[in-house]
């Protein structure tokens, strides 16, 4: 549950070694959590947000021992998980299929597919809670944590060493929506390129085009034009760390939202109400552990998608 509390005094925040080179929008969300980021781009825009007492832009890269000024501003605070059967209740509604063998949940984007680096409770902890100990729920792949949409689960380990067979041989079809920033020229296309995986100083997984890395690709096939955007069905035939996330910032047309690889200047966030990575795992199509038919299962777009499309037609700003 998320209520508010009172507005913070004005902040005067000296910017260390650690933070240097650090974009302005980016320093500002990990210190205003829960403050939504169009807010955040809107303090920034009328001049409320001050670096070194003068105004400044959102890709501005802050040195060591400038002064950033914050201003007062409502924080949501989201209240702990408790555990138990009744905090998980709210996952029932998102199942979108389950019989003996598998349970496919609709993941929200903001929830981690298991615990861990500080995450208390992800997707599979809290169906656990919620289906209790006879079925033995485990993950048969992984979403990142910011991305939405069809999350498939085993509930008994015959069905899930099955599964993983059908992902190593490719023959699990997986369809996602994302939201590409730039105007799209051509039609459907075809990405092949090898990704390397690298880990960052503070242990974040960081992915890259590279000629050492293993063999990915990836299929965009373009659905609907925006005035810089393109709404965009992509198939997966290989499943690497962020590889829709690294193919589409490789063509020149980053995920809307994306704050790892994407634009500098992202318009969707900063004038559309965008709040999170625009990629959401639309459909997962796959044959029955026991063989005997084909499970499809669909997720419609999240309503904060949607809205953020309402707004991009309509030409109206999601800045609050």
């Amino acid at each position: 549950m998320e209520k508010n509390t009172p507005k913070q005094a004005v902040q005067m925040v000296t910017v260390d070694q650690d933070e240097a080179e650090r974009r302005l929008d980016n320093f500002l969300l990990s210190r205003l959590k829960g403050v939504p980021r169009s807010r955040i781009y809107k303090m920034i825009r009328s001049g409320e947000v001050r670096v070194n007492k003068g105004r400044a832009k959102p890709d501005r890269r802050l040195c060591s021992g400038d002064q950033v000024r914050i201003p007062p501003v409502r924080i949501g605070v989201v209240e702990p998980v408790r555990r138990g059967r009744d905090s998980a209740r709210w996952l029932e509604e998102r199942i979108l299929y389950e019989d003996r063998d598998v349970l496919v949940l609709n993941k929200p984007s903001g929830l981690a597919v298991h615990g861990g680096s500080g995450i208390a409770f992800g997707a599979i902890e809290l169906l656990r809670m919620l289906r209790g100990e006879h079925d033995k729920l485990e993950l048969v792949h992984r979403l990142d944590r910011d991305t939405s949409g069809c999350l498939l689960v085993a509930k008994r380990r015959p069905a899930l060493r099955r599964l993983h067979e059908l992902f190593r041989n490719g023959e699990v079809q997986k369809c996602y929506t994302a939201l590409l920033l730039g105007n799209w020229k051509g039609g459907n296309l075809i990405v092949d390129e090898p990704l390397l995986t690298t880990q960052r100083r503070n242990g974040e997984r960081h992915v890259k085009v590279s000629a050492d890395g293993k063999q990915a690709r990836t299929r965009f096939v373009p659905q609907q034009s925006y005035a810089g955007a393109q709404l965009t069905s992509i198939e997966l035939e290989t499943g690497r760390t962020h590889q829709i996330r690294v193919h589409a910032a490789h063509l020149g047309h980053p995920v809307a939202g994306d704050r790892r690889y994407g634009a500098e200047n992202d318009r969707v966030v900063s004038d559309f109400g965008l709040q999170r990575l625009f990629l959401h795992a639309a459909t997962l199509v796959f044959e029955s552990p026991k063989g005997d038919r084909v499970i499809r299962a669909e997720s419609p777009l999240d309503e904060d998608l949607t809205a953020v499309l309402r707004n991009i037609e309509s030409g109206l700003t999601g800045a609050s």
